[in-house]
């Protein structure tokens, strides 16, 4: 666990001294990269990689942004892993869909930059996380590796903890269960454990997009804290009584709670700092 939280602090560090002379929307990227390249060497020290073949090692470490290093690495190829014709065609389309955000409707508000920032996130968040990463999980498992989809139609979340739990970024989620929840869960307790997950993962967050930004520090970090207190929330004897934790109204108070505060994940500093000069590199403003 020591070398696991070593790799994690370590490589983020080391870019961040690099990075940081750069523009906003640069260092944004050279961020995220070390931030994903740190979290990977961490789940490489949980397990051993020479069980594993060396095409998987290399597939693992710069094809697939995925954090279960036992399916991905060990698991047998399996025909069951193999994606539906359904699969990748929604994959597809919601790729397309991101991309016509980006390059059609951000291209159109530029009249209204404040608006343009907040499609341009929605494109970027459709192409990427539900779009590409989906066709690169088809990808794989067409071969018949266990690459699980890292989204897992969030919209259809029963509740709080469905939604961060099951449904969104399944790679953060799988990081975050072998080094924060089982070790702070262990000595405090599950509500502890909760917590303590997102506190990470709101500062993960800050150092991505309030780092790059150069400003709204605290930001995300108060935003995840939102989804911990709402979370537990959800789960208590009163909400149970008042039937929150499921059904219609669970998914109601799940999709408030989730996007209400978003302004706090996606800060203005981020929106125009970072968002709005990365639209303009890739000529969609």
């Amino acid at each position: 666990m020591f070398w696991a939280w070593t790799c994690l602090v370590l490589f983020p560090s080391l870019t961040l001294m690099a990075a940081g002379n750069l523009p906003p929307w640069q260092s944004m990227c050279w961020l995220t990269v070390a931030t994903l390249a740190g979290c990977k060497a961490a789940t490489w020290t949980l397990i051993d990689p020479q069980l594993a073949t060396r095409a998987r090692r290399l597939g693992y470490w710069f094809g697939w942004p995925g954090m279960d290093p036992i399916g991905f690495l060990l698991a047998p190829k399996s025909a069951d892993a193999r994606p539906s014709r359904g699969q990748w065609l929604e994959a597809a389309a919601l790729t397309a869909l991101g991309a016509a955000l980006i390059w059609g409707a951000v291209r159109s508000l530029t009249w209204w930059p404040d608006l343009a920032s907040w499609v341009a996130m929605a494109g970027l968040i459709f192409a990427g996380h539900f779009g590409a990463l989906e066709l690169l999980s088809c990808a794989w498992r067409s071969q018949g590796i266990m690459a699980r989809p890292l989204m897992d139609h969030p919209w259809n979340a029963a509740n709080l903890a469905d939604f961060w739990g099951r449904r969104w970024n399944t790679a953060f989620r799988d990081l975050a269960y072998r080094l924060v929840l089982i070790p702070v869960m262990r000595r405090a307790g599950p509500t502890a454990g909760l917590a303590a997950v997102f506190l990470f993962s709101g500062l993960v967050h800050d150092f991505v997009i309030s780092v790059s930004a150069r400003g709204g520090y605290g930001l995300p970090t108060l935003y995840f804290l939102i989804q911990a207190a709402g979370t537990l929330l959800q789960r208590s004897a009163i909400s149970k009584r008042l039937r929150l934790e499921s059904g219609w109204r669970g998914w109601a108070v799940a999709m408030i709670v989730v996007f209400a505060p978003a302004g706090l994940l996606f800060h203005e500093p981020w929106r125009h700092n970072v968002i709005l000069p990365l639209m303009r590199a890739i000529g969609a403003m």
